[in-house]
């Protein structure tokens, strides 16, 4: 999988072979990353624009075409990623628990088992994909990946495991027949339908491909159709040849294999002991005279010796059968450690590919074919190479656990950046191009060092919250405290990766969006959450407006949704008092203007007089508090202030009218855009002294009648 080096726009901007009209006309081309999804948009503008030209002077419309380096995974590609992204959790997990324990411990069998299982979970994902994508048959859908990327894929994470992630307590034991399984799984030879078109014929040994048919099963250790076919030449005309073929089947059904010993001595035994009557066959196979060596068709004795050859374990009867079958390097060096060498270890591989790579090399056009080589090769970095060419999502993943099992070390470019962290986050702007799976391309982001996380960071700082878009559930819900939705992913994933900074920030936002909604006791939640209290004092300020603009009734109805988050500050110590202070005030003026609508007016009177006690009244709202007193202090039928209370106020009153005398007019700002103007706004104050004084003599009068 390899992306492209250029962009082709739909519909172009200039014919093929025209790209220099564009500098002929004065124009160049311009290009805009977006940081959500990592797309492109691309424009033409003029040589001479300069971007703080007056928006005037750009008359020339051009049309912004919207392109991507990466083409965003879809249909089963997003399936693929989301399901194997598991998996790569489960690891970091693993890797999380390696650096609370002793360095030997991500070495012990226990944890060598647990990253096995991993990595097999990976194989079966791919492989159940694979079979997906190749049996996919309808005409309307049509797979982003073919199946035979898939098989790729299966191949290659297939021989990592069985190359470097062997059973625990196997991995000093020889790798043959390990190998041999992993070829006749992956690349399949002969094909079953041959083998079936030969058994069909009463003599198949005269057919062209009867021969290396039986030569290549006998090679790749198919015992079942070998042995078959070997019982087949019983009926052949020639006795002897009847004869040797009675014991070739023998041998071939007696082949030790490591898979059937508890021990490898016993199988190393069991492998003498077996080649010894191979070198029986072959004396006994010299014996037979130069005249009887061929039949009608052929020269029976030639083939039946390659076959011998094989078991044998002749290394270039071996090379030569295979360049004849049409096989590549993989089938000479894994029948080498079948039958060449029975006790070939994986640490000594790397000797016997690089001998025979000589002789037969790489396909270097084929990407899977190179991989392969540098795996069996023991070059697991040059692989990672090629597994980025082939896939992103190889190369990752494959990565991940060979830091694991310390295949790579922790080497770093110019730019700090690990090996490791270079691939992931390789992969994870791949997956930065669909912006629907933000999640996981966090996931991958935050396993990685500074650079991914700031990265990641970023991504978590743009992902769209969509808190405008509500519905009944989720508006309950989130006004009865909730975080619901995206907001609600967007903290899991912060408090999951302990990214703080982020979430406040996120907190930031979600607050200005409410705001924007005056949705003012949401907005004052997230604020206080971010500890952003600049911006919670902005918010009671534009609710405080609320009164100025819009009156009593729209006031109280945006402050009382602030009640709970004061209710939760009460609970909290919070050193930021001065923008707490003027949150209180509005809640608890809120609540005034309540009890007065419910014709509470003695409560609203306390209310009043405890907001000036308590100290929560800004100065540019104390003359409207004195204001709001004077149809109280009016009240005919009750004395509604204290004494005291009234005291209260009339200390208060004199505070703004001798500041104000003094031309601080900053204590009457609320009162003279509610009235109108400075004058009418002193004027009010001086009628609330008045009815201070006439209250004071009815409390006289009251105190004299003992009422």
């Amino acid at each position: 999988m390899t992306t492209n080096s250029h962009l082709n726009l739909a519909p172009p901007l200039v014919e093929p072979g025209h790209s220099q009209t564009l500098a002929q006309a004065g124009q160049i081309l311009h290009a805009s990353f977006c940081p959500h999804d990592s797309s492109l948009a691309v424009y033409v503008t003029s040589k001479q624009y300069r971007a703080r030209e007056p928006r005037t002077l750009r008359r020339e419309e051009q049309p912004v075409y919207f392109a991507s380096t990466v083409k965003p995974p879809s249909s089963e590609r997003r399936l693929f990623v989301t399901d194997t992204s598991i998996i790569f959790a489960a690891l970091q997990n693993v890797m999380k628990t390696a650096r609370t324990k002793e360095p030997e411990w991500i070495q012990s069998e226990q944890t060598l088992t647990v990253i096995r299982k991993l990595a097999i979970d990976y194989v079966n994902f791919i492989k159940e994909c694979w079979i997906h994508a190749s049996q996919s048959s309808q005409p309307d859908v049509k797979l982003q990946f073919t199946g035979d990327h898939y098989r790729r894929l299966y191949t290659c994470f297939s021989l990592f495991v069985v190359l470097y992630l062997p059973e625990p307590g196997y991995e000093e034991a020889p790798v043959g027949d390990d190998l041999m399984e992993w070829l006749n799984t992956h690349f399949i030879e002969p094909s079953t339908e041959e083998g079936d078109q030969l058994s069909s014929w009463e003599r198949p040994w005269e057919s062209d491909s009867f021969w290396p048919y039986l030569t290549r099963t006998i090679l790749r250790g198919l015992s079942k159709a070998s042995m078959f076919f070997l019982n087949v030449l019983k009926q052949h005309p020639s006795e002897d040849l009847q004869h040797l073929a009675q014991t070739l089947d023998a041998l071939v059904g007696s082949q030790p294999f490591l898979k059937n010993f508890t021990a490898e001595r016993d199988f190393v035994l069991a492998s003498k002991r077996w080649g010894d009557k191979v070198k029986a066959l072959r004396l006994e196979m010299d014996r037979v005279p130069e005249t009887n060596r061929f039949d009608d068709f052929d020269n029976w004795w030639d083939r039946l010796s390659d076959i011998v050859g094989i078991l044998e374990g002749r290394p270039e009867v071996i090379q030569r059968i295979c360049e004849e079958l049409g096989a590549d390097w993989k089938e000479v060096c894994v029948t080498w450690g079948v039958f060449v060498d029975p006790r070939l270890r994986r640490q000594d591989l790397p000797d016997v590919v690089t001998h025979i790579l000589d002789e037969m090399p790489v396909d270097p056009t084929n990407l899977e074919d190179v991989f392969h080589a540098a795996l069996f090769s023991g070059r697991p970095e040059e692989a990672l190479e090629h597994a980025l060419e082939l896939d992103p999502w190889l190369a990752a993943h494959l990565v991940d656990i060979m830091v694991a099992l310390s295949l790579i070390g922790e080497s770093k470019d110019d730019s700090e950046m690990s090996m490791r962290d270079q691939y992931i986050l390789s992969y994870a702007g791949y997956l930065h191009a669909d912006p629907g799976l933000w999640r996981i391309t966090v996931d991958y982001m935050y396993s990685c060092a500074n650079i991914g996380k700031a990265r990641a960071d970023e991504i978590l700082l743009r992902v769209p919250l969509r808190l405008h878009e509500r519905n009944l559930d989720f508006d309950q819900r989130i006004r009865a405290g909730d975080i619901v939705g995206v907001l609600k992913d967007v903290h899991e994933t912060c408090f999951q990766h302990q990214r703080e900074a982020v979430r406040r920030t996120i907190c930031k936002i979600a607050a200005q969006t409410f705001v924007q909604g005056k949705d003012y006791g949401l907005a004052v939640s997230y604020c206080i959450s971010a500890e952003e209290w600049a911006g919670l004092g902005r918010i009671v300020d534009r609710v405080l407006e609320e009164y100025v603009i819009s009156g009593p009734d729209q006031f109280v109805k945006y402050a009382s949704t602030m009640t709970p988050t004061v209710q939760q500050l009460r609970t909290q110590n919070t050193v930021q008092g001065v923008f707490v202070h003027r949150l209180l005030f509005a809640v608890r003026y809120a609540q005034y203007h309540e009890l007065l609508k419910a014709g509470r007016q003695a409560d609203a009177a306390v209310e009043l007089v405890s907001i000036f006690y308590d100290d929560l009244a800004p100065k540019a709202w104390w003359a409207v508090l004195l204001s709001d007193a004077l149809d109280l202090l009016q009240n005919d039928q009750s004395l509604l202030f204290s004494s005291t209370g009234a005291g209260a106020i009339l200390r208060k009153l004199e505070a703004v009218l001798t500041r104000t005398s003094h031309g601080d007019l900053d204590y009457l700002g609320t009162l003279i855009r509610l009235t109108g103007g400075e004058k009418e706004a002193l004027n009010r104050l001086k009628i609330v002294r008045l009815a201070l004084a006439r209250y004071f003599s009815r409390c006289v009068v009251a105190n004299v009648r003992g009422i």
